[in-house]
């Protein structure tokens, strides 16, 4: 088989209530020339029978037997994938019918690693959601750079990436409180270009459930937490920059202001 344009990665872990919604939409696309990887990280519901409903020879379905956690899942995804590009989106998001289309014209056009798109979020029911202001106001490849030192600005599920630069990089094992803001963090301090088409070409669901895990760990300590893994790594490699520095200096206001919120709990 010729390998296709594109590789989408769709990680799927028990996540059977919105699966059928999410595959629909990646199987209408207008930009037909993809392989779909479903990659079951070992489900107990009734994801599997969903899947394997499908005929569709673009589908390629790949299972864990035991649940083997997000990073290890689209690890192995990226391994497989054939394409010249890798598109990520997970089981409960749905993509808008040109998203695809829109995301390989701009990345043959531009010099960019990765390019996400504008969001629109959406509750568990389907219903619009009040828009993510950072992912709003932060579209230029100038501008993510400029911000990604403070805090992330991309949506996940909506991006798509040259393959040879996911296959280099991949996602870091230690990473698991935001895996994904640590790959932006690691490519754009390598001077790797990342983008935003201006336009919600992703339906990107918020679930109570998600909601309720950040909430364990505040805001300020999910950053710390994340920028000093990324830090202490830059630095045992001896690769640090303007772009680090940048880093390092939010790394001490978030480490602080969690500090501070865990004095301000206790009292």
């Amino acid at each position: 088989m010729m390998a296709p344009i594109v590789s989408v990665l769709l990680p799927v872990f028990n996540g059977a209530r919105y699966l059928r919604q999410s595959i629909d939409s990646i199987l209408v696309q207008t930009f037909p020339d993809f392989e779909l990887l479903i990659l079951n990280d070992g489900s107990t519901d009734n994801s599997e029978e969903i899947i394997l409903s499908y005929n569709d020879p673009r589908i390629i379905y790949t299972k864990n037997e035991t649940n083997s956690g997000l990073i290890f899942t689209l690890n192995k995804g990226i391994d497989l994938a054939r394409g010249k590009y890798i598109a990520r989106i997970d089981s409960d998001d749905i993509c808008l019918p040109h998203r695809f289309e829109k995301q390989v014209g701009f990345l043959q056009d531009s010099h960019a690693a990765v390019v996400a798109t504008t969001v629109q979020m959406i509750d568990e029911n389907g219903h619009g959601m009040a828009p993510w202001s950072d992912d709003r106001n932060y579209i230029s490849a100038e501008s993510i750079r400029g911000f990604l030192p403070k805090n992330n600005c991309i949506a996940h599920p909506s991006i798509m990436a040259d393959a040879s630069v996911l296959k280099e990089y991949k996602y870091a094992d230690n990473q698991k409180e935001a895996e994904d803001y640590d790959l932006w963090l690691r490519l754009s301090a390598d001077g790797k270009i990342i983008s935003k088409i201006d336009e919600p070409l992703l339906q990107y669901r918020v679930l109570a459930s998600s909601l309720s895990r950040k909430d364990k760990l505040s805001a300020a300590e999910r950053l710390a937490r994340t920028k000093g893994k990324f830090l202490a790594a830059r630095s045992k490699d001896k690769k640090v920059n303007e772009f680090v520095m940048k880093v390092a200096f939010y790394y001490t206001i978030n480490k602080a202001t969690a500090i501070i919120k865990k004095f301000v709990l206790k009292k």
